[in-house]
């Protein structure tokens, strides 16, 4: 296995923060996701190796592994437990952990993402045990887990849709429900790295980063937009046709409607997540506009009125 430095693909010194980690790794994860990049083969495994470096990096546990033992870290457990026999004098030979060989125990599964197989404990792992070879019978792994990032316009998500990506230089098509919401992650299991030795293959999780590219602000289920209205018609009353997410509505507007009232469609806001027909409600803000450039006419008409109240 060989190692990879996950501080120089996010670009960050060794004593980085976790902000800086953070940062960086959303601004890589921008920038070469492989959506972005569809004439370069290379994107997919660049997002992979740049998602996880971040999540080794992200976790202060498995940072603290990494950074004492490279790439094996993810047998620091291992080690230790080894270390601490060799120190109390238990260790003799042969195999450290007991059993049959298998130095995790038998039949479970562990994730390991980079494809090294039962005999690939590193230089470091044979000079501590030497190299038993022969008797083990080989471990299955668990594929190491993806994480991505997904990025939407809320007009995307308003309605169900097909999205296209390619994870390990394969495209995957998933169906994104109508009604999800920023930062909601959802898991395709299977379809991370592949497993070893027969194990089973990873899972991938998404994560979805929605832009609004709307006039509405979202807030769970509910839709909000301010509207104009002319001072005439909030005296007067009338009709005012609106926008909705899904085509036009025309209110009635009450005589007399005063600057931010408020108004509730019913049904008009976003979809419920799966399900299916169930919407949230829209609500309309009325902003009653006072006319400007008044004519000496429209002056002398206001002036009447006021004399009138």
């Amino acid at each position: 296995m060989d190692y990879i430095d996950y501080y120089k693909i996010l670009g960050v010194a060794k004593n980085a923060t976790s902000d800086e980690i953070k940062k960086a790794y959303r601004k890589l994860a921008r920038q070469h996701h492989p959506d972005l990049n569809p004439n370069n083969p290379e994107a997919g495994k660049l997002f992979q190796q740049i998602n996880e470096a971040n999540e080794v990096l992200s976790d202060p546990e498995n940072r603290k592994k990494y950074d004492q033992y490279g790439k094996d870290w993810k047998h620091a457990d291992q080690f230790e437990q080894a270390k601490k026999q060799q120190a109390s004098g238990s260790y003799s030979g042969g195999n450290p952990f007991g059993g049959g060989g298998n130095p995790f125990g038998g039949g479970e599964y562990y994730s390991y993402g980079d494809g090294a197989d039962d005999n690939d404990y590193s230089d470091f792992f044979s000079s501590m045990f030497g190299n038993q070879g022969g008797g083990r019978r080989q471990t299955k792994f668990k594929g190491q887990d993806i994480r991505a990032t997904m990025q939407i316009n809320l007009s995307e998500a308003y309605t169900t849709h097909k999205k296209t990506f390619t994870v390990n230089g394969k495209n995957i098509r998933i169906t994104v429900p109508a009604g999800i919401e920023n930062g909601q992650e959802i898991k395709l299991a299977g379809y991370g790295s592949a497993g070893v030795n027969g194990g089973p293959n990873g899972d991938l999780y998404i994560t979805f980063e929605i832009k609004n590219d709307t006039e509405f602000t979202r807030n769970g289920n509910d839709l909000y937009k301010n509207i104009s209205l002319n001072l005439y018609k909030a005296v007067l009353g009338g009709d005012e046709t609106i926008d909705t997410m899904n085509g036009k509505v025309k209110l009635k507007i009450a005589p007399e409607t005063q600057n931010g009232t408020k108004v509730r469609l019913k049904g008009k806001g976003f979809p419920i997540y799966k399900k299916e027909g169930s919407f949230g409600d829209l609500y309309i803000t009325w902003e009653v506009q006072v006319p400007t450039q008044l004519t000496s006419k429209e002056k002398e008409l206001f002036e009447q009125l006021s004399k009138e109240r």
